[in-house]
């Protein structure tokens, strides 16, 4: 039996599109195929890639945005590595330099991590949505749902049995579960490219997911192109399908029993039928699902004010176009310098500081996410706090939630006005501070009712080690040019307390984990973060700028912005994107990452720049038709 994507390539063309490997990305013919439909691994082991026009414009399955390779870019596009991994052997996770085992996940967190309620006084809420929402882009979440729905036994006798199954133990004398008696943290391993069936199981897992690994807004458009036109568009206007209930614009839900929000009480009937099912899952990525979907439809109805006689394609593609470039614009030059420090990242080449158009792509540099990127970014769970704050429109506390116990629980942002709180809450609320200490929600419930006890940084290190990453030494080595030999070496960048609690953990400074490292070091100078998270986080955000030919900032891509639509683009904010799609906000503070004081006073919208669409105005629009010049 065929797969359906063979079948319709034969019956119309066989040489209308190619198929490539999705691991190695070269093509294949059709019998490679047919095996891999056999062995029902045709999903995840093969790309179709139509072929490549040069002007075309950006794709929403991430194809031909390398010319020369026109699969990278795509779902399945296998991760890139800083460093090469490190295994034990049959590629479990590598031991300690003695031979002996590394200290337990756990017992390494809670000596390395305090647990407490610190509200931060710099950054808002809506700060850590947006950094969940930037990764939600480039990773799938099918490893966590693989342990809340596919294998939740991996705790119990059963998964003793079930070789994916790598639960974390508790030891007995565990802080908080000495009495408890729960000595198990259920996880299984990250799914890899041989675990799927496209690489034979015995050569080194190569982690996998299906989201196109460049920032484009794939939470919002999918990663497939017959998603988005099954689920996605309306067809008129350029505008995505929505639904209005209550007064308030919703992105269609599902009309069918299988869907992904499975903690929706009886009176929470709304569940997003979206090209993905990320805007389903966290609380953070489902808030910024619906405003930037909603942004999209915005962005279509004042295109289409300006230019009248443009049709329903021409105004999507230039909407959605215009919606990635402000995604890009908000993350780039408004939420990345407040942590990573503005002249680090003009310094390090990320940002410029011209406002002008600047293009530093090269078609050499495959685009691909380095593994190490994505799994730095978890350091972000020290900053996040455990609970929403709501609040009503004239800023007055009204209550709070635990974000966890709103995972696949899209139905609550619907009822009783919360999503207008929530919204509300996200830029009056602080996050929690940056410190080394952690809320006791993300620490003992991370995914709420989903499992009886989740440690999600016990699991974070833990994953540590089944991605192979090297000893933290050999990071910073990498990253700064010094090597680390003894303990002694790491109080130039660690606190003394916490190097000590590092020679109590480990044998040897290169036993040391690298989340291990990250968790105790102390911010890089000109920012907030550690110094190897950045040094990591920095490497992608250079990859992104440079491999990505469809980069906004582009002045020769395909439909490039004129300097004029760009100055625009550099006017946007998060305040903006809030002022035109959020609910009940008409008044927010300017740079609403940050809280509001005394210089970063809450203002009127009106006050808020706003996007000129007139900078699109489309003069053929406005000539008169070939029969009143013939007169």
């Amino acid at each position: 039996m065929w797969s359906p994507i063979l079948l319709l390539a034969v019956l119309c063309d066989v040489k209308a599109a190619l198929f490539y490997d999705s691991y190695q990305g070269v093509p294949i013919d059709v019998s490679e195929v047919k095996r891999r439909d056999k062995s029902n691994t045709t999903f995840w082991c093969v790309n179709e890639i139509q072929p490549c026009d040069p002007l075309e414009g950006r794709r929403v399955d991430g194809s031909c945005n390398n010319l020369k390779y026109p699969s990278r870019g795509a779902s399945h596009t296998p991760f890139t590595r800083i460093l090469p991994p490190i295994y034990d052997k049959d590629f479990e996770p590598k031991k300690a330099a003695s031979g002996n085992e590394l200290p337990l996940p756990r017992s390494l967190r809670t000596r390395l991590i305090s647990v407490g309620k610190v509200p931060g006084q710099r950054y808002t809420q809506l700060a850590i949505h947006a950094f969940t929402f930037l990764s939600a882009d480039v990773v799938s979440l099918h490893d966590t749902v693989n342990y809340i729905l596919w294998r939740p036994y991996c705790c119990t006798p059963k998964g003793k049995t079930d070789s994916v199954c790598v639960p974390n133990k508790i030891p007995e004398d565990d802080p908080v579960h000495r009495f408890s008696g729960i000595r198990c943290l259920n996880m299984t391993r990250p799914e890899s490219f041989q675990s799927i069936g496209c690489l034979p199981k015995d050569t080194t897992p190569e982690r996998i997911v299906s989201s196109t690994p460049l920032l484009d807004l794939s939470t919002i458009y999918g990663n497939f192109m017959k998603n988005l036109q099954e689920k996605g568009r309306t067809f008129q206007g350029g505008l995505l399908r929505y639904e209005v209930e209550e007064g308030r614009i919703w992105p269609p839900s599902t009309k069918t029993k299988a869907n992904i929000c499975l903690l929706n009480q009886p009176n929470e009937k709304r569940c997003h039928d979206m090209p993905e099912d990320g805007g389903n899952t966290l609380a953070a990525i489902n808030l910024m699902a619906v405003w930037f979907w909603r942004n999209h439809n915005f962005i279509a109805g004042e295109l289409a004010k300006v230019n009248p006689c443009w049709d329903d394609q021409k105004l999507f593609d230039t909407a959605r176009d215009i919606n990635i470039a402000l995604f890009l614009q908000i993350n780039y030059y408004e939420l990345l310098p407040i942590f990573l420090g503005y002249d680090n990242l003009v310094q390090d080449g990320v940002i410029t500081p011209s406002g002008g158009f600047r293009d530093i792509y090269n078609e050499n540099v495959q685009p691909q996410l380095s593994l190490e990127y994505p799994f730095a970014l978890r350091w972000l769970h020290t900053v996040q706090e455990g609970s929403l704050k709501m609040y009503d429109q004239e800023g007055n506390y009204l209550k709070q939630f635990p974000i966890v116990n709103l995972t696949l629980r899209t139905g609550y942002l619907a009822v009783d006005n919360n999503i207008d709180y929530i919204t509300q809450g996200s830029f009056r609320q602080g996050s929690a501070n940056i410190d080394y200490i952690a809320d006791p929600d993300i620490t003992e419930q991370g995914l709420g009712p989903h499992q009886r006890v989740s440690d999600v940084m016990t699991n974070d290190m833990a994953k540590n080690r089944y991605f192979g990453f090297q000893p933290y030494v050999k990071y910073r080595e990498a990253c700064f040019g010094k090597p680390v030999r003894s303990f002694n070496d790491l109080y130039y960048f660690i606190d003394p307390e916490r190097v000590e609690v590092l020679r109590e953990m480990y044998e040897k400074v290169e036993d040391i984990d690298l989340l291990a490292g990250i968790w105790v070091e102390r911010p890089i100078s000109g920012g907030f973060v550690p110094s190897t998270f950045y040094c990591l986080v920095i490497d992608q955000l250079r990859r992104n700028v440079v491999s990505d030919r469809h980069w906004y900032e582009r002045p020769n891509r395909p439909n490039a912005f004129t300097i004029y639509q760009l100055a625009e683009i550099r006017n946007y904010t998060i305040a903006r994107l809030l002022c035109d799609v959020g609910d009940t906000v008409t008044r927010i503070q300017p740079r609403a990452f940050l809280k509001a004081g005394i210089y970063n006073q809450i203002d009127s919208c009106f006050n808020i720049p706003s996007i000129q669409y007139l900078a699109w105005k489309d003069l053929t629009c406005d000539q008169p038709p070939y029969w009143f010049h013939s007169q």
